[in-house]
C-alpha cells in the first residue's frame, strides 16, 4: 500500500507521515517506486534473471498528470499481489495514437524488459496493441493487462484524435484541432452554439 493510504489506515495525516518518512522515523518500511512511497518490504522477482518488469501508465494530456501517480499505484499494487518484483516506473504524456511515443519506444526496444504491466490495453497502445504483445511475445516477453475489460471512452474524442492528426499533416499543426473540431460538430450536429 502506498503511504497516503498507509497514513488514513493508521489514523495519521499523511502531511505527518511524510515528514517521517523524511526524516526516516517512520516505524514500517517503505521503499520508493517512481514518485510513489510504499510502505512494507518490496516485493523481488521469483526467479533470478527473469528480466525486468515494469509498470507503464500514461494520460492523454497535460491536465490529467495528477491520474499518472493513482494509475501507478493501482497498478503497483496489483503487480505486488500477484508477486512480481517493480523494477521500473514509467509514465508518459501523450496520445495512444502518436506513435513517436519516446518512453514507450525506450520500453520496447530495452531486451532487459521482460515483463511490462498496464492498468488499460488502451493505456498501451489505442490501435493494434495486439500485433505489439503479439511482437512481444515473440521476443520472450509479456504484456499484462491488470483489467483486461475494454474501457469505453468517448468514442468522440477518439474520432477527434484521429481527425486531428489527419489535419495535422494536411494543413499544419496550428489549424488541425480547429478543424477537427468542426468536422466532429457537422458530423454530430452539435454545432448549433
Amino acid at each position: 500500500m502506498n503511504l497516503k493510504e498507509w497514513a488514513a489506515a493508521t489514523g495519521i495525516a499523511y502531511i505527518t507521515a511524510r515528514r517521517q518518512y523524511a526524516a526516516g522515523t517512520l516505524p514500517v518500511p517503505t521503499y520508493r517506486i517512481g514518485r510513489l512511497i510504499m510502505v512494507g518490504e518490496p516485493v523481488t522477482a521469483t526467479t533470478a534473471g527473469t528480466g525486468q518488469t515494469v509498470v507503464y501508465a500514461r494520460v492523454w494530456s497535460a491536465d490529467q498528470k495528477a491520474d499518472l501517480d493513482r494509475q501507478v499505484a493501482r497498478v503497483t499494487v496489483w503487480a505486488t499481489g500477484q508477486k512480481l518484483g517493480v523494477d521500473r516506473v514509467v509514465t508518459e504524456v501523450g496520445s495512444a495514437l502518436n506513435g513517436h511515443r519516446k518512453k514507450f519506444l525506450a520500453l520496447l526496444r530495452d531486451p532487459a524488459v521482460t515483463t511490462i504491466v498496464v492498468e488499460h490495453r488502451d493505456r498501451f497502445a489505442r490501435f493494434g496493441a495486439e500485433y505489439v504483445e503479439a511482437a512481444l511475445t515473440a521476443q520472450g516477453r509479456r504484456l499484462l493487462v491488470v483489467d483486461p475489460a475494454e474501457v469505453d471512452d468517448d468514442l468522440v474524442r477518439d474520432v477527434t484524435e484521429i481527425l486531428t492528426s489527419l489535419c495535422a499533416r494536411l494543413y499544419g499543426r496550428r489549424a488541425a484541432a480547429n478543424r477537427a473540431r468542426r468536422a466532429v460538430e457537422a458530423a454530430t450536429g452539435s454545432g448549433l452554439a
